[in-house]
């Protein structure tokens, strides 16, 4: 940050915008093998992450409706990656790091996506949680994990209440407001549900709607198509074609919209 200045001046001398970095560490290319190899280090042999799964994938079914999507990259965080059982409680924090992943690979920070660990460790330095909070199992939410956002990256982030799954698509036009203007990938947390939501396919004239949603409670290989075949990435409706409501209707729902930082 020291350096934000001399920065400003390049982007002014060469004609870039000022909204988002091009010039800090983290843009530069990384061309050492080494250094390549050791950033799958902390993951499971052989394996590495899915990005940008949503491409390609089928139409949402909203007749004249107009999609807004998450704007650049991420990667698919989800249960059981890196060998580490999360099963049941560990979908928020898998949202999460989808969320700062989107912030690395958009260069706005060069902070490693943490661990579960290491979230719960951020939250008791704040002095949100006890330290017994380090190596629970516990589940977190919308709420904490923008303090998280806030303390490792430095990213605000607006919050929307519903009281109500079935409320949901009375919020469809705000979402592709944000998915238009910040671009970033939102966390839905719901009773005990967590999902990263990508998008939205929203006809402004009958109100009719689906959200992309990216579900990290899949526990299967990092295969793209069994991802997408599978459903966990895709078009959901609030209530689909048989009158099966994806939101539940007996919960109340935080949505978390990291704001996109102004900055070079």
């Amino acid at each position: 940050m020291k350096q934000v200045d001399a920065r400003r001046s390049l982007h002014l001398r060469l004609g870039l915008p000022f909204d988002r970095p091009l010039l800090r560490i983290a843009n530069s290319l990384d061309l050492s093998i080494k250094s390549r190899s050791s950033n799958l280090s902390t993951r499971k042999a052989g394996s590495s992450l899915l990005k940008d799964v949503h491409i390609g994938i089928p139409g949402s079914g909203v007749s004249g409706g107009s999609v807004s999507l998450v704007q650049g990259s991420y990667e698919y965080y989800h249960y059981l990656q890196d060998g580490f059982d999360d099963s049941g409680w560990g979908c928020a924090y898998r949202s999460l790091q989808t969320i700062i992943s989107w912030f690395r690979l958009q260069h706005y920070s060069s902070v490693d996506v943490p661990s579960h660990r290491e979230i719960q460790q951020s939250l008791v330095d704040i002095g949100d949680k006890d330290p017994a909070f380090i190596g629970s199992r516990e589940w977190i939410g919308a709420i904490e994990l923008s303090f998280v956002l806030d303390k490792l990256l430095g990213v605000s982030c607006k919050v929307i209440n519903v009281r109500s799954g079935s409320e949901l698509p009375e919020k469809c036009r705000e979402l592709a407001l944000h998915f238009e203007t910040q671009g970033t990938p939102i966390m839905i947390g719901g009773g005990v549900l967590a999902y990263t939501l990508l998008g939205v396919d929203y006809n402004e004239a009958t109100g009719e709607c689906a959200f992309l949603i990216l579900d990290p409670h899949y526990t299967g290989s990092d295969d793209v198509k069994k991802v997408v075949n599978g459903g966990w990435c895709g078009w959901k409706k609030s209530v689909d074609s048989k009158g099966k409501s994806f939101f539940l209707q007996d919960k109340f729902y935080n949505l978390l919209l990291p704001q996109r930082p102004n900055m070079v």
